[in-house]
């Protein structure tokens, strides 16, 4: 049996649908219930914070995948990465698939990334078969652009002309579903990006092209785009966040061939992206 954390996320909901459809037997971990669950999935509502309530969902459990969530980066003090994989290890869980995330690799002091940091350290020592997915931004950071390019077809970001490779989400759960399943991963590191740069003018244009219709790309200052995601994100990963979109090192621009490598076919673009969403901005 596969464990899954954050399965009504971007990626686990895609992860488990993959699992499913395997002939696994998934169980699907999230404080609230999905309501796509496929059939044969259980679902169990537990809470990282308090590793604790992790214990009913890793009964017979094989594997998990391990998330965690934006807050409690922005709160590393609510969490302890050793005391989560104690319990993994004390539910006699084998293989634990961590996904954190590529900024954990090239900038592993900046806020956040460090707590993952921390994780990858807890994992990597924890005696468990291991593997670690390290994405870049995710394609699906573009649904932040829905309501204004549903009303004024309009798409506002900072950096207009900063390109980074970014990942379709159902490639990383694709990947996971491979390193879950499949033996010839163990202490292996996949960074996971999409197959070439594009910028937010470019990303905006390729929506346009998939909606049929032109999308105005608006640049926002970088207070301006730090008051938006502040909304939603903790604050000191908004920080560290747009210090990649404002000055990508050359490890964060580069297409990596891990998706490739994995999977035996080239990664999702952009523009399969907004194909796939494409109903969420018109």
């Amino acid at each position: 049996m596969i464990v899954v954390m954050g399965a009504t996320g971007n990626v686990g909901r895609p992860l488990v649908r993959a699992l499913a459809g395997a002939g696994e037997l998934v169980t699907a971990v999230s404080r609230t219930a999905p309501d796509d669950l496929p059939e044969g999935v259980l679902h169990r509502a537990a809470d990282l914070a308090d590793p604790e309530t992790l214990r009913p969902s890793l009964e017979g459990a094989d594997a998990l995948f391990l998330l965690v969530a934006g807050p409690l980066l922005g709160d590393p003090g609510r969490l302890n990465p050793r005391d989560v994989l104690d319990v993994v290890k004390a539910a006699g869980v084998g293989r634990v698939v961590l996904m954190s995330s590529q900024g954990a690799g090239t900038r592993p002091a900046a806020h956040g990334h460090a707590h993952l940091r921390a994780f990858e350290d807890a994992v990597r020592e924890s005696g468990l078969d291991w593997t670690i997915l390290r994405p870049g931004g995710f394609d699906s950071n573009a649904f932040a652009w829905a309501e204004p390019v549903r009303v004024h077809r309009t798409a506002a970001a900072p950096f207009a002309d900063v390109a980074l490779p970014f990942v379709h989400p159902s490639d990383i759960a694709e990947v996971a579903a491979v390193v879950l399943r499949e033996d010839g991963h163990t202490g292996r590191v996949y960074e996971l990006t999409g197959p070439a740069p594009l910028s937010p003018r470019e990303r905006a244009q390729v929506l346009g092209d998939a909606l049929g219709e032109a999308v105005t790309f608006v640049e926002q200052t970088r207070e301006e785009a730090r008051a938006q995601m502040a909304a939603f994100m903790p604050e000191p990963v908004v920080d560290g966040t747009l210090d990649i979109l404002g000055e990508p090192t050359a490890a964060e621009r580069r297409v990596s061939p891990d998706v490739e490598k994995v999977l035996g076919r080239p990664a999702r673009s952009f523009a399969q992206w907004a194909a796939d969403n494409a109903a969420a901005f018109r």
